[in-house]
């Protein structure tokens, strides 16, 4: 076992460097980029999203952008850039990098990221390290709670629907369980702050933020409740998907276990249905629910909770990752790219030895041998 995984561990080194690799070059062909933000800036033309961030990438506001020997239309390869001093250009390129070559930039940002060294925000003067602590908080909430509550409910229910497949439980409980997974998330998200946030009804839970403005000056029960009082909504709306796939996906594995050989023989020989499902087919039926952990976990503590984020304000990684591509913030960009697969990778090598912990029977070195 010490072998299969010290061999996992070294597959995951080509790996991340396929994906930033892959990564790297397709920003190199994506159209604007942080020198093109600053341009944009300087002619008074951004909007959007980067319309939030200041400080402009370095101190250029005291150089005269024009003037003498300013460039026309022809010598500049950035779109906007008539008119700005072709010596300003160069600076800002050196600033952010971009008057070395792409390989050289590559390699540079692959040492430092193997040294957790992912330098400073392109627009918020800060350190990318200290600004993905800061937002860390808010996706580990998210994420874990809403992973842990999903599996929670949809484990029992789904082996309850296929020790009564076809029953009423089973046909109700089915259909509150499409209804689930037909919703998108969002949208009941909407729904929630309506009815419990002060919409439009009640005002029960809270509508911003993951504690209260007083919260340090609680008692640390008071902080417990009140931290898990502003989970209520974001962690109910995230968790209807995913408790309605994972219902499923429990209730149709051990339907297939229920109806095998074995199953039948262990019940033959007088064994109570309990000891059947717990000592038999239990075993077998959660390898695959516990397969796509690894997949429901990342993309909870990242995609999945971009717009809860937003909707209920809670500034986590989803919200900074939207922002970083938007306003071409590449350190932000690759650094959140380079953590979240190193954790993908590391939690599928966890599932894995999950399922020899589960079942002893598996050996995966016999598998690869």
């Amino acid at each position: 076992m010490l072998a299969y995984i010290a061999r996992r561990i070294l597959l995951m080194i080509p790996t991340i460097l396929g994906i930033m690799l892959i990564s790297f070059v397709l920003v190199q062909f994506a159209p604007g980029g942080p020198v093109e933000r600053i341009i944009a800036q300087l002619q008074g033309q951004d909007s959007g999203a980067s319309s939030r961030i200041s400080g402009g990438g370095g101190d250029f506001g005291a150089q005269s952008p024009g003037g003498a020997g300013a460039a026309d239309a022809s010598s500049s390869r950035y779109r906007g850039a008539q008119g700005l001093d072709p010596q300003f250009i160069k600076q800002l390129e050196a600033q952010f990098g971009f008057d070395k070559p792409a390989h050289e930039r590559f390699l540079k940002m692959i040492w430092d990221y193997s040294r957790f060294d992912f330098g400073k925000s392109y627009f918020r003067d800060i350190s990318v390290l200290v600004l993905i602590k800061e937002k860390l908080p808010v996706s580990i909430s998210l994420g874990l709670w809403m992973t842990l509550l999903s599996y929670a409910i949809s484990i029992p229910l789904g082996i309850k629907k296929a020790m009564r497949d076809g029953s009423s439980f089973d046909i109700w409980t089915s259909a509150i369980v499409i209804i689930g997974y037909a919703i998108p998330g969002f949208l009941f998200a909407i729904l929630l702050i309506v009815l419990f946030a002060g919409g439009s009804f009640w005002q029960i839970f809270p509508l911003r933020g993951l504690t209260s403005e007083n919260w340090a000056l609680m008692p640390w029960y008071i902080q417990i409740a009140d931290y898990f009082w502003h989970l209520v909504l974001p962690i109910t709306a995230m968790a209807l998907g995913a408790f309605a796939t994972s219902t499923l996906l429990t209730k149709n594995s051990f339907l297939d276990e229920i109806r095998k050989q074995y199953v039948l023989t262990a019940r033959m020989k007088g064994l109570s249905e309990r000891q059947v499902l717990y000592g038999h087919v239990f075993r077998n039926a959660m390898l695959i629910v516990i397969a796509g952990f690894p997949g429901a976990f990342i993309g909870a503590f990242f995609a999945g909770a971009l717009l809860i984020e937003t909707i209920f304000s809670l500034d986590g990684l989803g919200l900074l990752s939207f922002e970083s591509i938007v306003n071409r913030d590449y350190p932000v960009v690759f650094a959140n790219l380079y953590i979240f697969s190193l954790v993908g990778l590391a939690v599928n090598l966890l599932s894995d030895l999950t399922y020899t912990w589960i079942d002893p029977r598996i050996d995966f070195e016999t598998r690869e041998a």
